[in-house]
């Protein structure tokens, strides 16, 4: 088990947790987080920051933990140790991670998420780990140089340390973030970088870094632009059923959300993703030829961007 690296991308985690409330706070003159810390009897601990009802955001979470003990069935399944585990082995893990979820009040200014983690498991031959992560845009009405601006800046991370990373990333992506039973896409995309390990611990770790630290720059400038744009009740319409659909993906398809509540996870901490109100009216349809419309041929096939 490698305490220096974990220990390291913990302080990343813990100094992007603060760094990322602050900027919301600071934008958001009315609501504060809840900060909850908690103790795993297994093993770890966790620091989770909630906003609801804010000025500029119906809902934010912004949490970290780091865990340890012994991988369950499920958990070895992920990294390819379950037989290992029926076999009576114990297998040592510790992770490392943040994750976040803004939801806007304004219609116009994008939804958006990020998952940046450090995964560790066994000992001797047994031993491996990996870097993982995704970072996604969840608008309701497409205003491109938005999305272009988000796109690009995680691009530019990505294209310091391989050309082959974004398409890569972006891909697995949109292939993730798919709603099978709807045949839409969650959003308009961004990263999904797996499980990454190599013998080139340390360029991970710097491409894993830079990607959690790009969310600031390509997120809250668009949050500024749009957090006051005038909006209709109809377009408020709009977005309870798009997050509708936001839920359907966290509930359903979400391989996270499913493990979280499969392992014992911290129940409050793994739904708050959600956001604070969503729609499901029967049979909606936008208008034909509207921007709503215009929205969901958009998330029907995804897009290059940059």
């Amino acid at each position: 088990m490698n305490d220096d690296l974990c220990s390291r991308m913990e302080q990343v985690i813990l100094t992007l947790q603060e760094t990322i409330c602050q900027r919301i706070e600071a934008l958001d003159h009315r609501a504060h987080f809840r900060e909850d810390n908690w103790r795993r009897e297994e093993g770890g601990f966790g620091i989770s920051r909630v906003m609801q009802d804010g000025e500029i955001f119906e809902k934010a979470g912004v949490n970290m933990s780091t865990v340890w003990g012994q991988l369950s069935h499920e958990a070895a399944r992920q990294v390819r140790l379950e037989q290992a585990v029926l076999d009576g082995q114990k297998i040592p893990f510790r992770v490392t991670s943040i994750s976040l979820v803004l939801h806007p009040h304004n219609p116009f200014v994008p939804t958006s998420h990020a998952h940046y983690r450090y995964f560790e498991y066994g000992e001797g031959e047994q031993a491996g780990y990996y870097f993982g992560g995704s970072v996604d845009l969840t608008p309701c009405y497409l205003i491109e140089e938005d999305v272009v601006h988000f796109h690009r800046l995680h691009k530019a991370v990505c294209d310091h340390y391989d050309p082959a990373y974004y398409p890569r990333f972006k891909q697995a992506c949109d292939d993730y973030f798919y709603l099978p039973h709807r045949m839409e896409y969650r959003g308009v995309g961004g990263l999904f970088l797996g499980n990454l390990s190599s013998t080139n611990t340390e360029e991970l770790f710097r491409l894993v870094t830079e990607c959690a630290q790009t969310f600031i720059p390509a997120y809250f400038p668009l949050v500024e632009r749009r957090k006051d744009h005038p909006f209709s009740e109809a377009q408020k319409r709009w977005q309870r059923q798009r997050r509708g659909r936001y839920v359907e993906f966290n509930l359903l398809c979400d391989r996270g959300t499913a493990f979280g509540l499969k392992t014992g996870g911290r129940t409050e901490s793994i739904l708050m993703t959600l956001p604070l109100s969503a729609g499901w009216e029967y049979d909606y349809h936008p208008e034909p030829g509207s921007e709503e419309a215009q929205m969901v041929e958009i998330l029907r096939q995804p897009r290059v961007w940059v």
